[in-house]
C-alpha cells in the first residue's frame, strides 16, 4: 500500500497546535533522527508508526524542507480568518489595557501558551470601515484560545517577532527617558528612590537602577529560539 503525505508548502498551512505538539514531543531530545520523524509526523499528519515505511533519505529531505520554511521570513498580518471568523490585531497599542499587557507578557514566554497570546493579540472584528476596523473588547484569553490553536503558524511567529521588535525599540529609548526623568527630580527625590530600591545612595545607584530595569525588560521581551534542526 502506497503511503501518501500532505506536505505543507509554507508555515501558513501548519496550524499552531501541530507546532506546539511537535515542540512538546521533542523537548529535551538531541536525537536528530527522532526529531526529524516527529517533525514529519506532526506537520504531514501521519502516524509515527507509519514513518518507518518512509525511506531515510526522504525523511532527511522533508526535514530540510521544513527547516527552510522556518528560516523564511513570515509576513506580519493584521487580519486573518479561522473557521470563517475574521480576527484583527490590536488596533491601538499605545492605549493597550493593563490586562492585555500582563497576559501578553505571560503567554508569549512559552510555546505551549502561544494560542492564549494570540487570543490577546487578535480578536473578532466587530466593525469596519474601509481599511479600518474595530475588534471585540478584551475580557480573557480563554475566550478564543481554543480556536487560536488552529491559527496559521506563519501568522503566530510573525506576531511574536513583531512584539519582540517593539520591545527592542522600547529598550533603546529607556536610558534617555530615565535620564531625563531623573534630572527632573530633586536630589532628595533621587535619594528616596534609590533607598526604596535598596541601592547605594549615590549617582552609581541610579545607574544600577537603570541597568536593572533594562535587564528586566530584555528578559521579558526575549524571542525564544525556534526548535528546528539542521541535518
Amino acid at each position: 500500500m502506497k503511503l501518501e503525505l500532505i506536505i505543507p508548502e509554507s508555515l501558513n498551512e501548519v496550524p499552531l497546535l501541530h507546532y506546539q505538539q511537535f515542540v512538546d514531543d521533542v523537548k529535551g531530545s538531541e536525537d536528530e533522527d527522532y526529531i526529524g520523524q516527529r517533525l514529519v509526523e506532526r506537520f504531514c499528519g501521519i502516524e509515527l508508526k507509519e514513518i518507518v515505511k518512509i525511506k531515510q533519505k526522504d525523511i532527511l529531505n522533508l526535514t530540510n524542507h521544513f527547516n527552510a520554511l522556518f528560516k523564511a521570513k513570515n509576513e506580519f498580518k493584521t487580519r486573518f480568518k479561522i473557521q470563517g471568523k475574521e480576527f484583527g490585531f490590536i488596533t491601538d497599542l499605545e492605549n493597550i489595557t493593563s490586562g492585555e499587557y500582563i497576559d501578553l507578557e505571560k503567554y508569549l514566554q512559552d510555546v505551549n501558551t502561544l494560542h492564549k497570546a494570540m487570543a490577546v493579540m487578535y480578536r473578532p472584528i466587530v466593525k469596519e470601515k474601509g481599511d479600518k476596523y474595530e475588534i471585540e473588547p478584551y475580557q480573557s484569553a480563554l475566550n478564543y484560545s481554543e480556536v487560536m490553536q488552529y491559527a496559521p503558524l506563519s501568522i503566530v511567529l510573525a506576531a511574536q517577532v513583531f512584539f519582540w521588535t517593539l520591545g527592542q525599540q522600547l529598550l533603546k529609548a529607556i536610558p534617555t527617558f530615565l535620564s531625563q526623568e531623573m534630572k527632573k527630580m530633586s536630589k532628595k527625590q533621587q535619594e528616596i528612590l534609590v533607598e526604596q530600591l535598596n541601592l547605594q545612595n549615590n549617582g552609581d545607584g541610579i545607574q544600577v537602577y537603570m541597568n536593572s530595569l533594562r535587564e528586566m525588560l530584555e528578559d521579558s521581551m526575549k524571542l525564544h529560539d525556534l526548535p528546528y534542526i539542521n541535518v
